[in-house]
């Protein structure tokens, strides 16, 4: 047989409901929007607002500016196949956009879990979370999540380049390109694709989770410790908005994980807006809930928002 890549493959917008594409982009263009507003509004008032320069503020904007990324990996092909039915992807412009994705997503499960150990030390050890958590430790904290994002991500689209495809299987399931879904497309053995992305995702989302969770043990172990019962809510109180943040991130990770292990007969439609979910809602809420449920940065917020109005 002979070796055959596709120059390109063809994206799909929502499966079932390609007659109404330029409706279903409103929503879309909308959310799109919000994403992108929403989490520049937090990094423009975490960077204007001197009393914001704390690390557990620092750490929200690493997460906005992850945000900003996944929804910017998204965006240029979801609206190109909605608004202007604009359905090929190079090959390898494919791969690239699949390994921004899954690198964020990784990020960005990098980035709740030192959220959590922010937490840990705030509650745990107050007097010494200044000295812990200095600008150079959240700085380094931050280069390792990139490097080991890009180390676990960077053979992916090597191990799919050598792969021989199946000359008439170049349609995804998807309005853009998904590691699951591109080395399906292969007439070729994937076992070390899979097994590879598998490891990916348990050595990074898998551990990064457990790790959150032994995290609030020990949070929860610190707080029961503390003697009055308004103490205890004042200090799971500032827990709250990374405990919804972490829900909205995992809650679609599993289910994703979940329709391409045991969906295959789940409808089209299951299958992309499953996908949407994932990468769409997190970018989409985590500015809603920092900004209702933390009052430093709404305050933060109204400011700004008070002195363009002034302006």
């Amino acid at each position: 047989i002979s070796f055959f890549q596709p120059s390109a493959f063809l994206l799909i917008g929502i499966p079932g409901l390609e007659a109404v594409h330029g409706w279903v982009s409103i929503p879309f263009s909308s959310i799109y929007t919000m994403a992108l507003t929403g989490n520049f509004l937090i990094l423009l008032a975490v960077r204007r607002t001197p009393s914001l320069h704390q690390p557990m503020y620092y750490f929200l904007s690493m997460l906005a500016l992850t945000d900003l990324g996944l929804t910017m990996c998204t965006l240029p092909t979801t609206l190109g196949v909605l608004w202007f039915d604009y359905r090929p992807i190079a090959f390898d412009a494919c791969l690239i956009q699949m390994f921004f994705l899954h690198s964020f997503s990784v990020v960005e499960s990098s980035v709740l879990l030192a959220m959590s150990f922010d937490r840990f030390v705030a509650i745990s050890n107050p007097l010494r979370y200044a000295s812990v958590l200095t600008n150079s430790v959240i700085g380094r904290i931050g280069m390792a999540i990139v490097v080991r994002a890009t180390v676990s991500l960077f053979p992916v689209p090597f191990l799919l380049k050598r792969l021989n495809f199946c000359p008439r299987k170049n349609l995804l399931s998807h309005s853009f390109c998904f590691h699951a879904d591109v080395m399906k497309r292969a007439c070729a053995d994937i076992t070390v694709n899979i097994l590879y992305g598998l490891y990916v995702v348990l050595s990074t989302v898998g551990i990064d989770s457990l790790l959150i969770v032994l995290s609030y043990g020990l949070i929860l172990h610190t707080v029961m410790g503390l003697a009055s019962p308004r103490e205890r809510m004042r200090a799971l109180n500032t827990c709250v908005s990374h405990i919804l943040a972490v829900l909205v991130f995992y809650i679609p990770v599993i289910g994703v994980s979940m329709i391409h292990r045991f969906g295959r007969h789940a409808p089209p439609i299951v299958h992309a807006l499953v996908a949407y979910v994932y990468l769409i809602v997190p970018p989409v809420l985590n500015p809603i809930i920092y900004s209702v449920k933390s009052k430093h940065i709404r305050e933060a917020l109204l400011k700004m928002l008070r002195r363009k109005d002034q302006g």
